[in-house]
C-alpha cells in the first residue's frame, strides 16, 4: 500500500458540497430521475439507480428525498428527456478532460463546454480523444482514522475489491463497476465509515509537472464546468 496525493481530485469535490449543496443535490437528483425512467424504479434490477442512489447516500442527500425523486419519476411520464453524454477535450496545461452531461439539448450543451474550452486556452475534441487514457473504476474512501489497516485490507478485498491504496487521511478501495455496490454496502455493514463514493474516470497517469499558475487556471476551469446545469462530473488528470 503506497501513498497516492492523486486521490485529493477526488475529495476536492466533496470539500465544496457545504458551500454548493443546493446546487449537488439538484444534480443528483436529476441523475436519479433520468436512471429511474430509463431503467425502472427498482434498484435491484437497475444497476445504475443502485449506483446513483449510494452515490447521493455519500453526499447525505437523505434517504426521504431519495425515495421522493424515484417515486416522482417512475410515476410520471413527462420530465427531463435528458440524454446522457461525455464529451472529451483538453484543457489549461494540456490536460485530459471527460464532462460527462444530462442535457436535454445537445447543441446547448456542446456550445458552452467549447466556449469554456476556448477560453482556457484548451479544445474540445472528438468522441475518444482522450478516454484511453482513463479507466473507469469504483472508488470508496474511507477516514484512517481508528481503522486497523490490515483488517480493512483483508475485508475489501474478500468483499471484491481490486486494490486498497492509501494517502494522508484516507484509505481508497478501488473496484470494477460491477462490484461497486455490493462491495460499499458490505464495508457498510462492517461499520466502516465511507467518506465518499463514486463510479470515476480514474487516469492512467497525471501530469504533475505543471506550475502554480497553471493549476489556478485548471481549478478556475473545473469551477467554470461544474458550474453549468448540464454537467454532471468532471474528470481530469491534472495533479492539483
Amino acid at each position: 500500500m503506497s501513498g497516492h496525493s492523486k486521490w485529493s481530485n477526488i475529495k476536492r469535490k466533496k470539500e465544496k458540497v457545504d458551500a454548493q449543496r443546493g446546487k449537488i443535490f439538484t444534480k443528483i437528483g436529476r441523475e436519479i430521475s433520468v436512471a429511474v425512467k430509463q431503467g425502472g424504479a427498482d434498484p435491484a434490477a437497475n444497476s445504475k439507480l443502485a449506483e446513483c442512489i449510494e452515490k447521493a447516500k455519500s453526499f447525505n442527500v437523505p434517504n426521504e428525498n431519495i425515495e421522493r425523486i424515484i417515486k416522482k419519476a417512475s410515476s410520471s411520464s413527462s420530465g427531463d428527456n435528458c440524454e446522457e453524454l461525455i464529451y472529451e477535450g483538453y484543457g489549461p496545461g494540456e490536460c485530459a478532460f471527460m464532462v460527462k452531461v444530462l442535457t436535454d439539448n445537445k447543441n446547448r450543451t456542446a456550445s458552452n463546454l467549447r466556449m469554456y474550452f476556448s477560453k482556457f486556452g484548451g479544445n474540445l475534441g472528438s468522441s475518444g480523444c482522450v478516454s484511453y487514457m482513463f479507466d473507469e473504476l469504483g472508488v470508496i474512501m474511507i477516514n484512517k482514522e481508528n481503522v486497523p489497516e490490515d483488517l480493512l485490507m483483508e475485508d475489501a478485498i474478500n468483499f471484491g475489491a481490486s486494490d486498497v491504496q492509501s494517502d494522508e487521511e484516507n484509505f481508497v478501495i478501488i473496484s470494477d463497476r460491477s462490484s461497486f455496490v455490493s462491495l460499499k454496502r458490505s464495508l457498510e455493514e462492517r461499520n466502516y465509515k465511507i467518506e465518499s463514493c463514486e463510479i470515476s474516470m480514474v487516469p492512467q497517469y497525471y501530469k504533475d509537472d505543471l506550475n502554480n499558475e497553471t493549476i489556478e487556471k485548471v481549478s478556475r476551469f473545473i469551477d467554470i464546468l461544474e458550474d453549468d446545469d448540464d454537467v454532471q462530473e468532471v474528470w481530469h488528470n491534472c495533479m492539483i
